[in-house]
């Protein structure tokens, strides 16, 4: 069993892994800290693919280095020990006289897989491994879903109204306007959760009602690939993705679709196109997709068991009548209040063995 200090210094750890989310890609999220005599003497975190890792950084922050002999390293995540864009870091760890390492969970990639630990290992090191190990995998998810599932984790969003339903029948609205359910705090958040993911995806119907930019603005990051699934190929050419910076991919069982600024992508009819956009986007590494609708595109995967996990804000107001909200079930991550709504975040427990930390 982990010792309490051993606990408190890998949550050091995780809280540093996670001020990097999003920007690592396809590289983890991994948190580093240095410790003497109960002490940390320094830390550091992966910030970005290519730049030095965890380990790399937190001995870097070290200013006596003569103290690195008789420390202790954390790092929420097995030390690679293979050549990259960057050395191994079980070499650096040991060039440094460390003897002891602590970490949270093993790294399941082809490339690691329980290679670094051995490394260390037979180098005389102490590990100490599996510490905080379900947090550390959580963390990850999208990593380890795309290492292990050979596809990128799914994330749903969508709002509904206080009785279930997406939207008003818009031929019944006035000037075919979209009607908000959630607030202003809603909306920067789920434009954090743009800048996290790698790819954002939404239906022609979607994309022709609302007009939506799919992008970031509210939240400082980088624009998710914008993926538009599509069974006519038909959309307009002054739609607002396709006006906005970014890669657009659109999704299409029509091979003559004419689209100037897109990529398209053409879809087998014999195939459900769900597992044809999961398998495009593990096939050129996104490792993690955002869909925010409409009700089709979001029960086709449903139905298709293509999610992972299921964020829905429930506004205060019933609608009476319109689009019905899908349905999902699974375990409960979180619930959040705000003013215009509550967020209840689902975890498909059929698909998904990350476990929740």
């Amino acid at each position: 069993m982990p010792r309490n200090n051993d606990i408190k210094f890998m949550r050091r750890c995780l809280d540093l892994a996670g001020k990097a989310e999003g920007r690592t890609y396809p590289n983890p999220l991994v948190g580093a800290v240095i410790v003497h005599n109960n002490i940390i003497i320094g830390e550091g975190y992966h910030m970005m693919a290519g730049d030095p890792h965890a380990e790399a950084n937190a001995i870097n922050a070290v200013a006596n280095r003569e103290l690195l002999k008789k420390a202790v390293l954390f790092v929420s995540l097995e030390p690679c020990s293979h050549f990259g864009k960057t050395p191994p870091c079980t070499d650096l760890i040991l060039s440094n006289g460390i003897r002891k390492v602590v970490i949270g969970t093993t790294d399941t990639s082809d490339k690691v897989a329980g290679k670094g630990i051995m490394a260390l290992q037979n180098a005389g090191c102490k590990v100490v491994t599996d510490v905080l190990g379900e947090d550390c995998r959580w963390i990850n998810r999208r990593f380890f879903t795309f290492n292990e599932k050979k596809r990128p984790y799914i994330i749903l969003k969508w709002a509904q109204s206080a009785d279930g339903y997406l939207d008003h029948e818009r031929e019944k609205v006035p000037e075919h306007k979209a009607t908000w359910i959630t607030g202003r705090p809603e909306r920067v958040l789920v434009h954090k959760w743009r800048a996290e993911e790698q790819a954002i995806l939404a239906g022609a119907g979607t994309v022709r009602a609302d007009d939506p930019k799919l992008n970031v603005r509210y939240w400082a990051g980088d624009d998710p690939l914008r993926l538009i699934l599509s069974s006519s190929g038909t959309l307009r050419e002054d739609s607002a993705v396709f006006r906005t910076n970014g890669t657009n991919i659109v999704f299409t069982y029509n091979e003559e679709a004419d689209l100037e600024n897109a990529l398209k992508v053409k879809l087998d009819k014999n195939r459900n196109s769900a597992s044809q956009v999961v398998e495009y986007l593990y096939n050129i590494g996104i490792q993690s997709l955002l869909i925010e609708g409409g009700a089709v595109v979001h029960n086709h995967f449903i139905s298709e068991g293509k999610w992972d996990e299921a964020r829905i804000f429930t506004g205060k107001e019933p609608f009476r009548t319109g689009v019905k909200a899908p349905v999902v079930s699974g375990r409960v991550l979180a619930n959040l209040s705000f003013s215009s709504s509550n967020l209840e975040v689902i975890m498909n427990d059929k698909v998904s063995d990350v476990p929740r930390g």
